[in-house]
């Protein structure tokens, strides 16, 4: 891994655990290994400019496991349940501290940066248009896929923000019961 992308991954991994301002420069540079000296070379804009490509990395990865995840399996309402449960377990491994890096960002930083918020905007984007398209290849209608999609990456960042509040991640596999049940009956309804 070359030193930006440590320093990216690294940044990605505090921001998940901890948030935008309880994240320092000094840490980054402690946990990532990283000269110093990289950090300003890379981003000569500071700890937003980190931050900003933090969120923009983290989020093409979660767009690719949410892609990875609905792939596995045909029907929809299975598959997106299916990753729920995934990301239960996620939130379970990492003592409920981790799920919704997006979200940490988003709601600490994003009214006070637009670079920040337009890094969450465009992350969120493509976490929704996965699940739009897995709706879209079984026949959901274009603007029920669409505001489905929104609905589902609302509620897994809800679910995990819930989860982490209570130190089990029960409030995201009740949240997949609930999509998948709003989607298979949505899928029958037509509408």
């Amino acid at each position: 891994m070359s030193t930006k992308s440590q320093i990216i991954d690294t940044t990605a991994k505090l921001l998940e655990t901890q948030g935008y301002h309880a994240t320092g420069l000094n840490q980054i540079v402690k946990e990532s290994g990283a000269p110093r000296g990289s950090l300003y070379y890379y981003f000569p804009d500071g700890k937003e400019q980190l931050a900003a490509e933090a969120v923009a990395d983290r989020g093409r990865g979660i767009a690719q496991h949410i892609s990875e995840q609905l792939a596995r399996v045909e029907d929809p309402a299975e598959s997106v349940y299916q990753l729920f449960l995934s990301l239960a377990d996620h939130v379970e491994n990492s003592a409920c501290n981790g799920g919704a890096p997006l979200a940490n960002v988003a709601l600490e930083a994003s009214a006070r940066s637009e670079r920040l918020r337009e890094a969450c905007h465009v992350a969120y984007q493509q976490m929704q248009q996965v699940v739009e398209q897995k709706l879209l290849t079984a026949a959901y209608a274009p603007e029920r896929a669409k505001r489905l999609s929104t609905t589902v990456v609302a509620a897994i960042d809800g679910g995990i923000i819930l989860s982490r509040a209570r130190k089990s991640a029960e409030p995201l596999r009740q949240v997949a019961k609930e999509i998948k049940a709003l989607l298979e009956c949505t899928a029958k309804s037509g509408s």
